[in-house]
């Protein structure tokens, strides 16, 4: 995927849900993956003309894993003259060595958002904006049905009254392969995840799930995610956010 075509498909989203305004300060999280990779220079790429003018800053939360060095993320936020800022935690010695959690995503997970939202309203930032794409949105609807018992899905965009922060998905028309192909086009220095659970959850089940069920019924996936753009949940109708 050309860059391009990558800011075309990311202002689609940020045009249907209204998901930036003029002067907006923006905490994009990097982790160091293909997708937060993806976000930044795609955000980056519209700040240069965008109607909206705003500002950004990537922020890591370095969840303290060993043997992790994100210099490559530093020198690619260098390159594009974005302000970096890595948040150090302790979040892998709490969940992995004093509370052994046998399933530590959720546990970390709000962790991770904690540390970032923290840091972001530090900065002065009004938003956050997270890397979930369109396969992000069909295979947390699937687990929602699958373990939970319910039609659901995370929102484009969330306003947390509570922190006075809004939360936008920027990526959420973006096909997870073609950003695979994004990343191989232009090289983005991904970072490799060392979580011991790491290709061992429920999410990786769903992702599996979801591939053999698009190959079995091709289009499924893109069926689905029409479902939830046509399923009257909170947070998708256009220019109203869900409020958490």
């Amino acid at each position: 995927m050309k860059l391009q075509k990558m800011l075309s498909i990311t202002r689609k989203a940020i045009d249907e849900f209204q998901m930036i305004e003029t002067g907006d300060k923006i905490a994009v999280g990097v982790s160091g993956g293909k997708d937060s990779l993806a976000l930044l220079y795609a955000l980056h790429g519209l700040s240069r003309f965008y109607p909206k003018t705003f500002t950004l800053h990537a922020l890591t939360v370095d969840l303290g894993f060993p043997d992790t060095s994100m210099e490559p993320v530093g020198k690619l936020c260098e390159e594009l003259g974005v302000p970096y800022t890595r948040i150090p935690t302790e979040i892998y010695k709490i969940i992995f060595q004093d509370r052994k959690e046998s399933n530590p995503c959720s546990l970390c997970s709000k962790m991770r958002k904690g540390a970032l939202n923290e840091y972001a309203k530090k900065l002065g930032c009004n938003k956050v904006a997270y890397a979930h794409h369109k396969d992000d949105v069909v295979e947390t609807m699937l687990m929602s049905l699958i373990f939970e018992g319910r039609f659901h899905t995370f929102s484009p965009v969330t306003y947390w009254d509570r922190m006075d922060l809004t939360l936008i998905r920027p990526l959420l028309y973006m096909e997870e392969a073609d950003i695979i192909g994004f990343r191989n086009k232009y090289q983005l220095p991904v970072v490799k995840s060392n979580c011991p659970a790491d290709g061992n959850t429920k999410r990786e089940y769903v992702k599996d799930l979801l591939k053999q069920l698009n190959r079995e019924n091709p289009g499924v996936k893109e069926r689905m995610f029409t479902a939830v753009l046509n399923g009257n949940l909170k947070g998708w109708s256009t220019g109203f956010p869900q409020k958490s």
